[in-house]
């Protein structure tokens, strides 16, 4: 088969792939509490939970992204709240995860492989310890609120109870346990962590 047909074979499945996306996304879509003017999410995807989400203007997530708002897990029930402004740009295989609240503010650059969650899966004693992981119940230490205008580098965790201000970068690997000032760079985990004010 020579390259110019290849080259139309290729054309037609990115086409056919392109409507099977929007197709989904937009059967998905309509669940959400409330979804702005061109919004997408690539195949596959995962959404749950869509009537506590709430998407903004030109929001764009790729493939692998998994969004969801838990409102019970293993009897317990949750009120949970998602939500993201405007012209928010979510990369590959990043998860948004929620039982309590989590804002991201308009004009977040999220990369792949991030976590953002405002829950931890079983608090940490002695008795829990003999309870499988996937039984132990939910809790959250408060909620996620992410300013405007923040890029959270690659392989970023963002745990529970934190305010990260406007303007501000989250390096590569960063794990966030603390509050970040606006206009900051914070990098590192936990104890070991580092911010820098601009």
């Amino acid at each position: 088969m020579n390259s110019f047909f290849r080259k139309k074979i290729y054309i037609v499945i990115e086409k056919v792939k392109k409507i099977i996306n929007d197709v989904e996304w937009e059967v998905n879509s309509a669940a959400l509490k409330e979804n702005g003017k061109n919004t997408r999410m690539e195949i596959p995807f995962t959404l749950r939970g869509g009537q506590y989400i709430s998407v903004g203007d030109n929001f764009h997530c790729c493939r692998g992204g998994r969004i969801q708002a838990i409102d019970n897990y293993e009897g317990e029930h949750f009120t949970p709240s998602i939500s993201i402004g405007d012209n928010v740009s979510i990369n590959m295989d990043a998860e948004i995860s929620s039982i309590n609240k989590i804002v991201i503010g308009n004009g977040v650059q999220i990369a792949s492989n991030v976590l953002i969650t405002d829950h931890f899966h079983g608090q940490i004693d002695h008795d829990i310890l003999n309870v499988p992981p996937a039984k132990r119940k939910l809790f959250s230490k408060g909620p996620v609120i992410i300013g405007e205008n923040v890029w959270i580098g690659f392989n970023v965790a963002i745990l529970p109870g934190v305010t990260i201000g406007d303007n501000s970068i989250i390096g590569a690997g960063a794990v966030v346990t603390k509050n970040v000032p606006s206009n900051s760079i914070y990098i590192g985990a936990g104890k070991d962590s580092v911010i820098r004010t601009l």
